[in-house]
């Protein structure tokens, strides 16, 4: 029997689940929308710290295929977030929930794709981290890359002038 054969689909997920609730990860917290469907969860994402997300509590939901682990989950947020990586209906957009195999554009490698190994507890801390550094070079929401990009820029003006008026002194 393979570790593919131990947590497949329904009972793997429920592994999971049991375990996220007895030890608990930092940044957020995950139930079932349905007690009597472990293919539906419901996820409380904590903005992280020093991001601009921070203070903030976003819902969201999982949606696993009866094939999970061999395909991977979708995830959308219900809570209104402006980012890059999230399409203006909540759709999150992010290299790890595409499906596996090589991408037919050639911008992620397969390895950068779904596998098998990932687990709620990954899905959600890459979410968390895709939070913090926005891949704006393949947005689903072209307006919140473009925010993205006025702000470091005016940033940047901001510090070179900052850095020039300090040498003046």
């Amino acid at each position: 029997m393979s570790l593919g054969d131990v947590f497949s689909g329904g009972d793997g997920l429920t592994v999971f689940f049991f375990e996220l609730n007895k030890n608990p990860v930092e940044g957020f917290s995950a139930g079932l929308i349905d007690d009597n469907d472990i293919y539906r969860w419901e996820v409380l994402i904590i903005g992280p710290p020093d991001t601009l997300y921070e203070g903030g509590f976003f819902k969201a939901h999982l949606q696993f295929p009866k094939e999970y682990p061999l395909r991977p989950p979708r995830m959308k947020f219900i809570t209104e977030i402006w980012h890059p990586n999230i399409d203006k209906n909540g759709d999150v957009c992010i290299s790890i929930l595409h499906e596996p195999g090589d991408d037919k554009w050639g911008y992620e490698k397969a390895s950068e794709r779904w596998l098998p190994v990932h687990t709620v507890e990954t899905i959600l801390i890459s979410v968390i981290s895709m939070l913090a550094d926005p891949n704006d070079e393949s947005p689903a929401n072209v307006d919140a890359a473009v925010s993205v990009c006025i702000i470091e820029n005016i940033f940047l003006h901001t510090f070179l002038l900052s850095v020039s008026h300090s040498s003046l002194l």
